[in-house]
């Protein structure tokens, strides 16, 4: 796909006025955002971000580094075409900034009625936009009549009015209910999709990633540590903090306080397989499982889907001589570690990846 937006060792650095220290909010950040996909940037607070995104539509100028959006380079051109440049990207925010003087149709229309454009095909656009998220019939509302999720859909109509390109969405579903953020999500994907606009979201949520996006940024201090294709990176994240947000989105691993627990009932070996889309691999474990003579007791996991892929995993309690759980006694519920062993060099030399639970 072409590439709608390339950056190229951009980097941003801060004088604190009061320390005179120098803060660096991002750093060497070189990355492409390709015409038509969800990418979806994450980090923590303090992560970069934020200002990142403000680099990609030139409210802020990199300290060092090139931005190109659409062809153009913002960082190479005068204030007066940034502004220009800028009615191409579309912008929805965490807390909607919606004008509360103004009905639902007027905020959608502010930005129409700025570009010049005239009433009646303001109203056409409007009344367009207004029906693509559902809120034609609220047109005459205000924003203090409308509830959160309806608020968003607002400010997505808004980002939409001018028919942008580019639609980039700052932390626009953390003041949302899960429900309500699924919804919202749903109609950023419907953007994507029946509209055609690329769009880059930027969240602390992998849930939210994973719901939406078709690549995934990882950013850690100022710095895009991992990019990749969202299933690639969630079935196989390669640094700390994507491990991390993945733990965060899938909840298919035990946390330490459930593995103590899941110890007291279960003596065996504690051992985590992960589950990919790959056809037949369900069958394939429990295969090796009973060919090993090992008996494999399901005792926590989970299993759901990224982009109609399936992902997760599955942690077994495994014991060897058909002796399971609790009845076993001190060298059965050992598991008979040579046939176990077995089984997992088995698991692990078929491609499948297996962690074993090792005890706190």
């Amino acid at each position: 796909m072409p590439v709608l937006v390339e950056l190229r060792g951009v980097s941003k650095h801060y004088r604190r006025a009061d320390t005179g220290e120098t803060v660096v909010a991002v750093e060497d950040v070189s990355l492409d955002v390709h015409q038509g996909e969800v990418l979806g940037v994450i980090g923590y607070s303090g992560a970069g971000k934020s200002t990142l995104v403000r680099l990609v539509n030139a409210l802020e100028l990199p300290s060092s580094g090139s931005v190109t959006v659409a062809g153009k380079e913002l960082t190479a051109i005068p204030e007066r075409d940034r502004r220009l440049a800028r009615r191409n990207i579309g912008m929805i925010f965490q807390q909607f900034n919606l004008f509360r003087s103004r009905t639902i149709a007027g905020n959608v229309a502010y930005p129409l009625k700025v570009a010049g454009v005239p009433k009646d095909e303001r109203d056409r656009r409007v009344a367009e936009l207004l029906d693509f998220v559902g809120l034609l019939d609220r047109a005459y509302a205000y924003p203090e009549q409308l509830s959160g999720g309806q608020k968003q859909r607002v400010g997505i109509a808004r980002a939409l009015a001018a028919s942008p390109d580019l639609l980039l969405a700052d932390e626009a579903t953390s003041a949302l209910d899960p429900e309500t953020t699924s919804e919202v999500l749903g109609l950023l994907r419907r953007v994507n999709k029946e509209l055609g606009v690329t769009i880059i979201v930027i969240t602390h949520e992998m849930d939210a990633v994973r719901q939406i996006a078709d690549r995934v940024a990882v950013m850690e201090q100022g710095r895009v540590v991992e990019v990749g294709d969202v299933y690639d990176v969630f079935s196989a994240p390669k640094t700390g903090a994507a491990q991390r947000f993945v733990r965060t989105a899938l909840h298919d691993r035990p946390s330490v306080d459930t593995l103590a627990r899941l110890r007291e009932r279960h003596p065996g070996r504690l051992v985590t397989v992960q589950i990919t889309d790959e056809a037949g691999l369900q069958n394939r474990i429990d295969a090796v499982f009973r060919s090993a003579g090992v008996t494999a007791e399901l005792v926590y996991g989970g299993v759901g889907e990224i982009r109609e892929r399936r992902i997760g995993s599955l942690t077994y309690e495994l014991t060897a001589g058909g002796v399971a759980g609790g009845v076993a006694g001190a060298g059965a519920g050992a598991g008979a570690p040579d046939a176990i062993d077995r089984a997992v060099a088995s698991l692990r030399a078929d491609g499948v990846t297996t962690d074993e639970e090792a005890a706190a």
